[in-house]
C-alpha cells in the first residue's frame, strides 16, 4: 500500500518553481510555468477536456461541504448552451464555523508549507486547463481560445504570482530570533522571541461574470497563501469554473493532511444576494471582489469589519498625438477594441483626438481621417465571419447588447455594429463594436465619455489640442478611474507630460504599442494590473500590499 504524500514532498516538487516566481517578481521578467498553447498538454488533451466538460453538464456537483442545505444552479451559457449543473447551497451559520476549524493547523504549518500546496493546487488545475477552458467560455462568453489562455494558463499565473508575494512579504521577518541587549557591568537583558504569521480570518472573494479565474485566483490564493480560509462566492452565471477550483482545493487539502473546508463554495439562489449578507458577517475579515463601482464602494463603505480590496469600473483612454507607424497603430488599436467584444476592464472607451489631425509617417491625418482609418481596421479584421467569432466571442448578458444598441444613438457613428452569426452556436449573441463620434467642446458633466460603456463601445472625441487631450484624460482619471491608459505621440516633450499625469494620477500606461502587445492585456509576474491609486480599484494585481494586510504577525516573548 503506497505511503501517503507529505508536504516535504510537495516542497522538494514544488520549491523551485517557488523560487523561480519570487526571483522573477524582483525582476520583473517574462516568465510562465503554465504551457499557452493547447497542444502542450498532449495529444489527447483536447478531446479529454471537452469530454470531461460535457460530462459535468446535467450532474449535481457534490462538494461535501458542512451546512449544504440544498441545491442551485441555473447557468445558461452566452453560447446558448443549458449547463444544468446544481451547486451546494449552504448555511452560512454551519459553514463559517466549519471553515475556521481548520485554521489554527494551516496556520502552523507556515509560509513554505502553504506555499507548496498551493502551488500544487494551480498545477493540477493546470493539468485540466482544457476542460477548465469549455468552463469559461460558457460562462463568461469568451472565443475558446481566450478562454483557454486567460482562463487557464494566465489565471494560474496570476494565482502563483499571489502566492509568491505572500510567501516573500510573511517571511520578511524572520520565524525567531535571540535578543540581547548589554547592560554594562550586569548581565544582559536576554529575551527568546518568536514571530508568526497569524492570518485575519475566513476570506471572501466575490467572482465576475467575465473573467471568473483570471480575476478570481489572485485573491484565493493571496488568502489561502496567508493562512486564511476561502470563501469563494461566484457570480451566479458564472458558477462552474470557480466551483471546479473549490472542488481542486479541497481534495488537495484533505489528501494533505488538512482541512477541506479551509476552502468552499457559496452559490446563490436566483435572486437572493447573499453577497450582501456574508460581506458583512463578523467572521469575514478578508473581502475581494470585482464588478460595478456601486456594490464596491457599498462593500468600502459597509464591510467595516474586513480589508476589502476591490477592482471597479474606470473610463480606460487612449491618446492619439502622433506616430511614426500609423498602419501599426491602427492594427493594434482595432485588435485592442475588438477583442472579447470589449468586455475587458482594461479595453479602450475614449480615443482623445486633436481636432486638426494628427502627424504621422503616412502624412498628416485628419480627425475624421483618423476615425475612418481606425473603422475601416476594425471592420477589415472582422470582415470575415469566422475570425470575428474567433476574436470577439459572445455577448456576456442582455445588458451589454443593451448599452450598445444604446450607444449608436449618442453621436454620429463611425462604425455601425453588425451582428455575426455562429455557426457552431446559432444562439450565441456576437456583436462588432461601435465607434461613436464625440465632441469634447459640446460636453457638459453628463457626456458619455464620462462614464463607462462597457462593452463593445468606443468613443473617438474630438479635443482642441493634445494638451487638451491631456485635460481630459487627467479629469476622468481622478474622478473615474482608469484601469489603463494608451498614448501614441512621436514627441518626447509629449510623451513625458503624459507620463507625468499618469504618474500623478496612479494610471498604468503603455505607449506607442504597434506590435503584437495591446493595451488590454498584462502579464502576470512583470505587469502590474491597475495600481489601486485611482477610482477604479484599490488594489493591484499583484503587489505586496495586495497580499500584506490579509495576515498579522504576533510576538511571543520569553525570558531565560
Amino acid at each position: 500500500m503506497a505511503a501517503e504524500p507529505t508536504v516535504p514532498q510537495l516542497s522538494a516538487k514544488h520549491r523551485p518553481t517557488l523560487d523561480q516566481a519570487l526571483a522573477t517578481i524582483r525582476t520583473r521578467a517574462y516568465w510562465s510555468p503554465h504551457p499557452e498553447h493547447p497542444k502542450a498538454y498532449g495529444e489527447t488533451a483536447p478531446a479529454d477536456g471537452l469530454a470531461a466538460f460535457e460530462a459535468l453538464r446535467g450532474t449535481r456537483l457534490d462538494l461535501g461541504q458542512p451546512g449544504t442545505d440544498g441545491w442551485t444552479g441555473a447557468e445558461t451559457s452566452p453560447y446558448g448552451v443549458q449547463l444544468g449543473v446544481e451547486y451546494p447551497h449552504v448555511d452560512p451559520d454551519v459553514l463559517l464555523p466549519a471553515m475556521r476549524a481548520g485554521m489554527g493547523a494551516w496556520r502552523d504549518a507556515g509560509p513554505e508549507a502553504r506555499a507548496v500546496v498551493c502551488i500544487e493546487i494551480l498545477s493540477r488545475i493546470s493539468a485540466r486547463t482544457h476542460e477548465f477552458a469549455h468552463a469559461v467560455m460558457h460562462t463568461s462568453g469568451q472565443a475558446f481560445m481566450m478562454a483557454f489562455q486567460a482562463g487557464g494558463p494566465h489565471a494560474q499565473d496570476r494565482g502563483l504570482e499571489a502566492v509568491a508575494y505572500a510567501y516573500e512579504e510573511q517571511t520578511r521577518v524572520p520565524g525567531q530570533a535571540d535578543w540581547s541587549k548589554p547592560q554594562g557591568k550586569k548581565d544582559p537583558l536576554e529575551l527568546g522571541k518568536t514571530f508568526t504569521a497569524v492570518p485575519r480570518g475566513i476570506s471572501l472573494m466575490i467572482g465576475c461574470n467575465t473573467f471568473p479565474t483570471w480575476n478570481g485566483y489572485p485573491g484565493i490564493f493571496a488568502s489561502l497563501a496567508t493562512g486564511n480560509p476561502v470563501l469563494v462566492k461566484p457570480h451566479p452565471r458564472a458558477v462552474l469554473p470557480l466551483a471546479l477550483t473549490v472542488q481542486v482545493a479541497r481534495e488537495v487539502l484533505a489528501q494533505y493532511g488538512f482541512d477541506p473546508n479551509l476552502v468552499a463554495l457559496a452559490v446563490e439562489r436566483p435572486g437572493e444576494g447573499i453577497a450582501k449578507e456574508l460581506a458583512v458577517r463578523p467572521e469575514i475579515k478578508v473581502i475581494d471582489y470585482t464588478g460595478s463601482t456601486e456594490f464596491g464602494e457599498w462593500l468600502e463603505t459597509h464591510a467595516r469589519q474586513a480589508q476589502v480590496y476591490t477592482e471597479k469600473a474606470g473610463v480606460n483612454t487612449v491618446v492619439l498625438d502622433s506616430t511614426d507607424n500609423y498602419k501599426g497603430m491602427l492594427s493594434n488599436l482595432a485588435f485592442s477594441l475588438s477583442l472579447y467584444s470589449g468586455q475587458m476592464c482594461t479595453t479602450p472607451q475614449n480615443l482623445l483626438i486633436p481636432r486638426d489631425g494628427i502627424e504621422t509617417d503616412a502624412g498628416h491625418k485628419s480627425y475624421d481621417e483618423v476615425v475612418g482609418d481606425l473603422a475601416g481596421a476594425v471592420g477589415g479584421l472582422l470582415g470575415d465571419d469566422a475570425r470575428a467569432n474567433a476574436l470577439l466571442g459572445a455577448l456576456v448578458n442582455p445588458d451589454v447588447k443593451t448599452r450598445l444598441e444604446a450607444a449608436a444613438g449618442l453621436g454620429e457613428v463611425a462604425l455601425a455594429s453588425r451582428e455575426v452569426p455562429n455557426p457552431d452556436f446559432p444562439d450565441a449573441v456576437v456583436r462588432t463594436p461601435v465607434m461613436v463620434k464625440l465632441d469634447a467642446s459640446k460636453a457638459d458633466d453628463a457626456a458619455p465619455y464620462l462614464s463607462e460603456c462597457f462593452g463593445p463601445v468606443s468613443f473617438a472625441v474630438a479635443v482642441d489640442s493634445t494638451a487638451g487631450a491631456l485635460e481630459l484624460l487627467r479629469r476622468t482619471v481622478r474622478e473615474k478611474g482608469a484601469m489603463t491608459v494608451g498614448a501614441y505621440t512621436t514627441s518626447a516633450d509629449t510623451e513625458r507630460a503624459i507620463e507625468e499625469v499618469c504618474l500623478e494620477e496612479s494610471a498604468q500606461l503603455s505607449l506607442n504599442l504597434t506590435g503584437g502587445v495591446y493595451v488590454n492585456q498584462t502579464a502576470a509576474f512583470s505587469d502590474f494590473h491597475g495600481s489601486g491609486g485611482n477610482p477604479a480599484a484599490n488594489a493591484a494585481l499583484c503587489d505586496g500590499a495586495f497580499v500584506s494586510n490579509r495576515f498579522r504577525v504576533v510576538e511571543v516573548r520569553r525570558q531565560g
